[in-house]
């Protein structure tokens, strides 16, 4: 098992932590996790969400704990093992697991979609499934986890309602977005803001196979003359897809905007190692549509 791993840019790759709750084994991201500390004493907050703790700060910087066993309808956690403290969506939150058992590198080729084997909360909550050895991992899906909890952390979609009303913009756009709910929330948004000629892909792969498809045809400013990406997805990263699409002679020109809930220093720096041409923070929905306005030359 190794640790302290340096993923290079655009290598499909990635770092799972696995940790277990009731002897199951689950996996995280690493470029997710901030830290990882003992647990400790949580003081409780009236009236909130039963997978909600509490609240405590180390270091002087509040953070919200939240009970994943509770999460996955297994229990309640005891007052001990970890807490995975985590930084996405531009939010700090703690994790309570039962034990942290190290780091896995793994391709994005190797994570399988969830599928009909999972528990229904499983099923609801995981990105995807990787075997190691003889060990099964779901990878959690720790956004949709946290938008359960707070619907409010979820996409900013009310930013754009004002954006209603607007000219239809003649731009067709190629997202790749394997959360079926955060695509239908960008794509409504997007379709809000004037941009109507959106495809869906499910993961990297589908969508480098579709630029294939129309640069082979001789079709790619028809069909995509923009690419959002995610990064996590299932197949082919948006880093690996993004480094793709910029090594094409045929395809280069084409903008690519990330859009994730994992930029940090670390993952801009892989972004722009593999030169995406905007990266953005998910819940902020408002802030790709003015990206993606700016790119494509539209003013207000």
């Amino acid at each position: 098992m190794d640790s302290n791993i340096l993923l290079e840019s655009g290598t499909n790759e990635l770092e799972i932590l696995e940790f277990t709750i009731n002897n199951n084994s689950y996996g995280i991201n690493v470029a997710k996790v901030k830290e990882i500390i003992q647990y400790q004493s949580v003081t409780p907050v009236p009236n909130a969400h039963p997978s909600i703790e509490g609240i405590f700060m180390p270091r002087e910087v509040m953070i919200t704990a939240v009970d994943l066993r509770n999460c996955l309808q297994q229990g309640q956690s005891e007052q001990k093992g970890l807490f995975i403290i985590t930084t996405f969506n531009s939010l700090d939150m703690a994790f309570h697991v039962d034990e942290v058992k190290g780091i896995h590198r793994v391709a994005w080729t190797q994570v399988l979609p969830p599928n009909v084997t999972l528990s229904g909360v499983e099923a609801g909550v995981a990105t995807g499934i990787v075997k190691i050895g003889e060990k099964i991992i779901i990878i959690l899906d720790f956004e949709k986890i946290v938008t359960d909890i707070n619907a409010a952390t979820g996409l900013k979609v009310d930013e754009v309602q004002h954006l209603a009303g607007r000219d239809r913009i003649d731009v067709p756009i190629l997202i790749a977005e394997d959360s079926e709910l955060l695509c239908r929330l960008i794509t409504e948004s997007l379709k809000t803001a004037g941009y109507e000629r959106l495809i869906r892909t499910e993961n990297g792969q589908e969508a480098w196979d579709l630029l294939c498809e129309w640069r082979d045809n001789g079709t790619i400013l028809e069909k995509a003359q923009l690419v959002i990406t995610d990064i996590e997805m299932p197949q082919m990263d948006g880093h690996r897809l993004t480094k793709l699409i910029k090594s094409d002679p045929l395809i280069k020109d084409t903008p690519v905007v990330i859009f994730s809930s994992t930029i940090n220093d670390e993952t801009r720096r892989k972004g722009d190692a593999v030169g995406a041409d905007a990266q953005l923070t998910k819940p902020e929905i408002g802030q790709l549509v003015a990206k993606l306005d700016e790119i494509v030359g539209l003013t207000n």
